[in-house]
């Protein structure tokens, strides 16, 4: 296959993921964060059926800091996706390393009390989820299978645009 293969590869897989990106944050995380009325029924019970099968509080009762991190997708992150599917499936656009790092880095950070939150919790004893949330290891760890993708993938994409030649800059100096 070859680097020139592979790399245009990891760029295809990266491009549908930011482009899996939009529909899934528009249909379904933003229903925490816009208005009620702007989706229909089938949706609003398409989002309470994932939550009930996987037992997903921060979904289910989204607490403060977890609405903060949905606000930021939307400001931040939803115009990014669309640009990202761009450069990913055209392949070669160096221009999309720094915004890239970015993305990554920040959307890793917020995984973390996510990841933590699901993984440590006691869902029991905490009344901000009102008792609701994976009570065996099993269910916390199908819950982790869900968002763990979201951490994993933007880490495979910062190491991506540092590691790789192709999207290093080199720095061009002047001739005197």
């Amino acid at each position: 296959m070859g680097i020139v293969g592979a790399r245009r590869g990891l760029e295809w897989l990266l491009g549908f993921y930011f482009l899996s990106h939009v529909p899934s944050t528009l249909l379904f995380d933003m229903q925490l964060v816009l208005p009620r009325d702007f989706y229909p029924i089938q949706l609003r019970n398409l989002l309470k059926w994932y939550t009930k099968e996987f037992k997903d509080p921060l979904l289910q009762y989204p607490p403060l800091w977890f609405k903060s991190f949905l606000f930021c997708e939307l400001v931040f992150q939803l115009p990014f996706f669309p640009i990202a599917t761009y450069a990913f499936f055209k392949g070669g656009c160096k221009w999309i390393r720094t915004p890239a790092i970015i993305y990554s880095v920040h959307t890793m950070t917020n995984l973390i009390p996510i990841l933590s939150t699901l993984l440590w919790e006691d869902f029991s004893k905490t009344s901000a989820f009102k008792g609701q949330g994976p009570k065996t290891f099993h269910e916390r760890l199908a819950l982790m299978c869900v968002y763990a993708p979201y951490f994993l993938i933007p880490l495979m994409l910062l190491l991506f645009m540092l590691r790789s030649p192709y999207y290093r800059y080199e720095e061009k100096r002047k001739k005197k």
